[in-house]
C-alpha cells in the first residue's frame, strides 16, 4: 500500500514572519516575550507529521552508508532494511518512525482513515526486524550507525513503551531484540571509548547518550543507565570552559558545548549540576548570555542546511539546562528564538535534502518547550 501525500498544513504563528527575508538574523527577529513561550499546536503537530509519512517509502535518493563484503551484499535500501529503508538514510527513517508515533499518541486524530496505522503494521513485523539484525550482524557492520542510529531507535522503543496501544505493544515487541542488541553493543562499547566524540554532527557522543538514557529510564533498564550515567561522567566531568564562540562550525546540527552541559543535568544532582556547570560554561550564568540563531544560506545544500537542526537541537538543551537550574529561565527565551527563527522554514522546506529529517528536530525542540 502507498501511503498517500499529506498536504503540509500551515502553522499558525507563522503568518508574523511573512514577507521576512531568510538570509539575516536582524530581519528574522522573533519576539516571544509577551507570550508564555512556543507550544506545539495541532496545526504545527499536522505539519510536521506530513514529513516523515510522505518519505518512510521513498527508497530513492539514498544513502546507505555500510561497507561491502562482497558482490552479494550490493542490494536495495528495502532488501536491506525492509522497515527503515526510506528517508534518505537509515538512522532519518527511524526518527521518522519516532515522530509519527510521538504524534499519534498526542494527537490520534492524524491518521483518522488508519492508513499510517496500516504502514506501520505493514513495516514493523518480525520477520522484517529480522533482516535488519541480520544487517547489523554482519561482520563488516558490526559498528553500523554507531551511535547516533542507535539512540534514535532507543527513542523510538521508549515512546512505543510509554504508549498504551495495541498495535505499538506489537511493534514493540517485533523490535525489542534489534533495540537488545544495539544496547548489548553499547554497553561493549563505551568502556573503549577513551575520549568523547565531541563534533557536531552524527558522532557526537553526548547527544547519543542523552536520548540512550532516557531510554534506559523509560524502560527501567538500570544496568544500561548505570552504564551511561558513569561513563558520560567519566567522560565529560572534569570539563572546563567550554566556548560557545567556536560554535558553529559550517554544518553542525549539534552543539557540542550545549549538548555535554544538557546531557550532565541527566546525570548529577542539582547542586552537583550547578557546581559542575558554572565550572563547564560559566557564561550561561550571565543574564545577559546570549546566543544567535545560525543561518542557512541554501535550504538545497544537505550539508549547510543542517544549521536549521542546529537551531532545534540547541533550543531543546536550552530547555533542559533551564529545567535543571530555574535559576536560568532566561535562556528559554533565547530557545524560543531559535525555534522561532528556523521553523518558518520548516513550513517552506520543499527539498528533501532538509523535509527528510528536519521535523523530527523540530518536534523534539517543541516537545522540550516550558
Amino acid at each position: 500500500m502507498q501511503i498517500k501525500k499529506y498536504i503540509p498544513l500551515a502553522l499558525v504563528y507563522l503568518l508574523s514572519f511573512s514577507g521576512c527575508s531568510h538570509n539575516s538574523i536582524t530581519e528574522r527577529k522573533t519576539d516571544f516575550t509577551d507570550s508564555a513561550g512556543i507550544v506545539l499546536t495541532e496545526k504545527q503537530a499536522a505539519q510536521i507529521f506530513s514529513l516523515p509519512i510522505h518519505c518512510l517509502e521513498i527508497e530513492y535518493p539514498n544513502k546507505l552508508g555500510q561497507v561491502l563484503g562482497a558482490d552479494a551484499d550490493l542490494k536495495s535500501p528495502k532488501k536491506l532494511r525492509p522497515i527503515f529503508y526510506g528517508c534518505f538514510d537509515w538512522h532519518s527513517s527511524v526518527h521518522g518512525y519516532w515522530s509519527i508515533v510521538e504524534l499519534l499518541q498526542k494527537y490520534p486524530q492524524l491518521d483518522k482513515e488508519g492508513e499510517v496505522r496500516a504502514l506501520l503494521n505493514k513495516h514493523i513485523t518480525a520477520d522484517n526486524v529480522a533482516v535488519e539484525m541480520a544487517f547489523f550482524n554482519d561482520v563488516n557492520n558490526m559498528s553500523f550507525e554507531r551511535t547516533y542510529g542507535w539512540a534514535w531507535l532507543f527513542k523510538l522503543q521508549e515512546s512505543l513503551v510509554r504508549w498504551d496501544d495495541g498495535d505499538a505493544k506489537i511493534w514493540k515487541a517485533h523490535l525489542q531484540p534489534l533495540v537488545d542488541l544495539l544496547v548489548m553493543r553499547y554497553r561493549t562499547y563505551l568502556p573503549k571509548l577513551v575520549y568523547p566524540i565531541r563534533a557536531g554532527q552524527h558522532d557526537n557522543s553526548a547527544f547519543s547518550l542523552s536520548l540512550s538514557l532516557d531510554y534506559a529510564r523509560t524502560v527501567g533498564d538500570t544496568a544500561f543507565e548505570a552504564d551511561i550515567v558513569k561513563h558520560s561522567q567519566r567522560l565529560f566531568g572534569h570539563d572546563m570552559e567550554c566556548n560557545l564562540v567556536y560554535e558553529p562550525s559550517g554544518y553542525d546540527f549539534l552543539s557540542p558545548c550545549l549538548e555535554e552541559a544538557y546531557l550532565m543535568s541527566k546525570t548529577l544532582d542539582s547542586k552537583a549540576y550547578s557546581h559542575w556547570l558554572k565550572k563547564f560554561m560559566p557564561s550561561l550564568f550571565n543574564v545577559d548570555f546570549a546566543i544567535s540563531p545560525a543561518v542557512v544560506k541554501d535550504r538545497t545544500d544537505g550539508k549547510l542546511v543542517h544549521l536549521d537542526g542546529l537551531n532545534y537541537s540547541r533550543a531543546a538543551c536550552l530547555y533542559g539546562i533551564a529545567k535543571a537550574i530555574p535559576e536560568l529561565d532566561y535562556l528559554k527565551k533565547i530557545a524560543d528564538e531559535h525555534i522561532g527563527f528556523s521553523l518558518p522554514s520548516l513550513s517552506a522546506q520543499d527539498d528533501y535534502m532538509g523535509s527528510h529529517w528536519l521535523g523530527t528536530f523540530a518536534l523534539y525542540a517543541l516537545d522540550h518547550a516550558h
